[in-house]
């Protein structure tokens, strides 16, 4: 009979917290599988971790059948975007062929699923009034700004902080298919902004706050750029929803709130050039 020493490797099982703060950041989804019991002679001990993605593992179980078949069910519950954690007991006698006996209970648990990631440049007045409320939403947030002292002293755990001298050079580090707001206190930054995230031409959502005169100067310039009009119509401006009125930052963060809902949930987004909207800088 095969006798396992059962051991964790420190290394390896340090190195997945990193791992999974990485994939986080990049927005990739990932399964979180866990020995929750061992019993008997098994390659790991309770609390042993892995991680695994569409593609790659981190971190180990212990290796064969075990982990081979743990790695295939955790890759069906990505494919299939399960998004509820389940147990599963092994006999690795009778159920994998091994003739250990031991058993093993693995707890697989999906992370990242069904989150938005969200870019927002600008920590004004109406983008700090947006972060309390997309912060409670399916979104991960990336808040970037040159001053420091703007950003409240408490973020949730979902919010990321990123003070940067070079916000446009942020762009190119974000995730695929990130929404993107752009919400600075100036104009030529948000012009400077709005070209870099046409170019990459990566966006699920793009909106700049500001005012329909702002949208056609901004139209203009891009289009002096090279940038036809297809491209610059991926920009929504002005934002939020029409029927939500006022200036007050709050309200105005409703109406944009309102409007990035509408969007992930699959609705159509208003067409808004000919209605007067928002023109406040965040």
């Amino acid at each position: 009979m095969t006798q396992y020493k059962k051991h964790q490797n420190p290394v390896s099982q340090a190195s997945w917290i990193q791992h999974l703060a990485y994939l986080e950041l990049q927005g990739e989804e990932c399964v979180l599988v866990t020995v929750l019991e061992d019993k008997g002679s098994v390659p790991r001990d309770a609390g042993t971790k892995m991680i695994v993605t569409r593609n790659d593992l981190f971190a180990t179980i212990g290796g064969g059948h075990l982990e081979h078949l743990a790695t295939q069910m955790a890759r069906e519950i990505l494919l299939k975007d399960e998004n509820k954690t389940h147990v599963e007991r092994f006999n690795l006698g009778a159920r994998l062929g091994q003739c250990c006996g031991g058993m093993a209970t693995l707890s697989f648990e999906p992370i990242g699923f069904n989150q938005h990631h969200l870019v927002l440049f600008g920590a004004g007045h109406v983008a700090k009034a947006l972060v309390n409320i997309v912060q409670t939403l399916p979104f991960k947030i990336t808040w970037i700004d040159e001053r420091e002292a703007e950003f409240p002293d408490q973020l949730a755990p979902n919010v990321r902080k990123l003070v940067s001298d070079d916000p446009v050079g942020e762009i190119k580090h974000m995730p695929a298919n990130s929404y993107y707001l752009v919400m600075t206190h100036n104009h030529q930054l948000d012009f400077n902004l709005a070209r870099e995230i046409l170019t990459q031409d990566n966006a699920c959502y793009f909106g700049m706050i500001g005012s329909l005169t702002k949208r056609k100067k901004f139209d203009l310039r891009l289009s002096h750029r090279g940038f036809s009009l297809e491209i610059a119509e991926k920009m929504v401006c002005p934002i939020g929803i029409s029927m939500v009125k006022g200036k007050h930052p709050a309200e105005i963060a409703v109406s944009v709130a309102g409007e990035l809902i509408a969007h992930y949930q699959g609705q159509q987004l208003e067409q808004k050039r000919p209605i007067k909207q928002h023109g406040l800088a965040g």
